[in-house]
């Protein structure tokens, strides 16, 4: 909706040209408000026209058309967003038929009676002037506004002190919601505690809608339904980098929203997104610090980890505790700018560092490009397993809400003595993450829980892997892509059934003949029979080995 500046329906009414002249439809829409006037005495207008205009006709043109064609052009005015119409009536009709009047108020589409005597050129005229003279005193205002934004940035004000200057210049209740660090500043003053809950409840609701809406990079004007009344609200999106990093929320409680609170909200994001980029700023710093911490603290080079050690002291790690890592790795990333992968991590940073606060624990907490690293400490003695999996279901909980399902894999080390031994639990956290689609389909993968795969995986195996892979199963895999068959498909189920050949024909769909003879082919193809033990075993574990190298 464009937000048009100029006087209102009600306040050129009340103009001395327009003395004589009624409203006599459309009353709701009294607060349209009026940015240019047109004159016409064309029938065929409305493609030439503008929202926000007030256009002045006769009823000369009425008199010769039929109903519906009178119907179209009121409905065609009101789609276009034009403030009103006025039309002098007398002396060409008595009065505009009935259903135009009921039209006119079913759409809140004012219709003017202008006085027969009056000339239209003098209406024009004193509403340009009334114009001219509001935007003089609206660029005052607004001149106003900016020097006290500015002074509350220069004198080293916050965004609350914004808010207060906001709230103040327009008399009207605001909420600035700033996303990345979940945090809601208020001007709710003097408000009704039920008129405050309705207004609280219907921000979030905005939040609870669709994404796409949320991340919208332009301002949304709506009418919302609040505590059984129609209040028109405005939000202004707070841009920092060509993100969206929250919303300023404004609600026409006490006086009507018009031009001037736009360009107040407008002025008022821009400051408040110079002081949401110092924030980014600091942070940036401060985790570029913490990052190269963690590189020389997770290295192989023995000098680079004493040097992290020595520093340990200044991040607030003990050397005499047990520590854990968690790798939190975004993923489907590819088609994302730059920008909109770092203001997610920089999102789940803040929720993460929230939820450590929250269950009062102790973690330090980097964040990389498409990856958060969190390093958890623990006296020796507490058993940290259950710790650990609450602060799991809560951050996934935040992931779940900034990134589809999928977009996300978090990998949990083991327990190590130890800021030396720091980097084992990392390698852990990381081949849970590449080795957790092997047990199953689990965003959260534990370390412990891979079972053989936490010995399959260890890269210093591979190559003995691959020549396993090699003597075992590549030709049943090479005779399936030759034939179509689906001899590894039908091993891979033998396994899960622990060998039933029927429950093996039933989940297959096949004839048990059918699965008999497949058996019999693994087996030739192979050179293993599954009525030996070892052969067994070295069948499934060439299952196992397939899937970690992903053949």
């Amino acid at each position: 909706m464009i937000r048009q500046n100029g006087i209102t329906i009600d306040e050129a009414i009340k103009l001395k040209s327009m003395k004589n002249c009624k409203l006599i439809a459309g009353h709701r829409g009294i607060y349209n408000t009026i940015s240019k006037v047109n004159i016409t005495a064309d029938p065929d207008f409305v493609d030439w026209v503008d929202a926000g205009e007030l256009l002045m006709t006769t009823a000369y043109s009425f008199k010769n058309e039929k109903l519906q064609v009178q119907k179209d052009l009121i409905t065609e005015c009101s789609r276009k967003g034009l403030a009103g119409i006025g039309i002098k009536i007398y002396p060409y009709l008595d009065a505009l038929p009935e259903e135009i009047i009921n039209l006119a108020n079913e759409l809140n589409f004012p219709i003017i009676d202008i006085y027969h005597e009056t000339p239209l050129s003098d209406i024009m005229t004193s509403i340009f002037k009334e114009i001219f003279n509001k935007q003089a005193s609206l660029l005052q205002r607004i001149e106003t506004v900016h020097e006290q934004l500015m002074n509350v940035v220069l004198s080293g004000g916050d965004i609350h002190d914004i808010v207060r200057v906001v709230y103040e210049n327009l008399q009207n209740p605001i909420l600035v919601k700033i996303e990345y660090t979940n945090q809601a500043f208020m001007g709710l003053e003097e408000l009704a505690e039920d008129t405050r809950i309705g207004l609280l409840n219907n921000y979030r609701r905005f939040y609870d809608g669709i994404e796409n809406k949320i991340r919208e990079k332009k301002f949304n004007e709506t009418v919302e339904l609040i505590n059984g009344k129609h209040v028109r609200r405005m939000v202004m999106p707070i841009i920092v980098k060509n993100n969206v990093y929250g919303h300023i929320f404004s609600w026409a409680l006490k006086t009507p929203l018009g031009g001037f609170d736009l360009s107040v909200l407008e002025t008022a994001s821009t400051t408040i997104a110079l002081e949401v980029l110092k924030q980014l700023s600091v942070r940036d710093v401060e985790n570029r610090h913490r990052s190269e911490f963690m590189e020389d603290l997770l290295s192989l080079d023995l000098n680079r980890k004493s040097k992290a050690i020595e520093k340990a002291p200044v991040f607030k790690l003990l050397m005499d505790q047990q520590f854990k890592m968690i790798v939190v790795q975004i993923e489907n990333q590819k088609d994302k700018m730059a920008d909109d992968l770092l203001q997610k991590i920089a999102l789940l940073n803040h929720d993460a560092e929230g939820l450590v606060e929250e269950l009062n624990l102790k973690a330090f907490i980097v964040s990389k490009t498409d990856s958060l690293y969190i390093l958890f400490s623990f006296s020796k003695e507490l058993d940290n397993d259950h710790i650990i999996k609450t602060f799991c279901d809560h951050l996934e909980k935040y992931l779940c809400r900034r990134l589809k399902d999928g977009d996300y894999k978090i990998g949990i080390g083991r327990s190590y003595n130890g800021l030396s031994d720091v980097y084992k639990s990392y390698i852990d956290a990381v081949k849970a993450i590449s080795s957790g689609d092997l047990i199953g389909n689990n965003n959260v993968v534990y370390f412990e829980q891979l079972g053989i795969y936490k010995i399959l995986c260890q890269d210093y195996l591979r190559e003995e892997l691959e020549k396993f892979y090699d003597v075992t199963i590549s030709s049943l895999v090479e005779y399936d892509q030759k034939k179509s068959t689906e001899l590894v498909k039908t091993l891979e189920v033998y396994f899960t059934n622990n060998g039933n050949l029927k429950k093996l024909s039933e989940e297959l769909y096949t004839h048990y003949n059918t699965t008999l003879y497949r058996i019999q082919r693994i087996q030739s193809i192979t050179g293993m029979s599954l009525d030996n033990h070892k052969d067994r075993l070295n069948l499934e574990m060439a299952l196992k080995i397939k899937k970690l190298l992903k053949k």
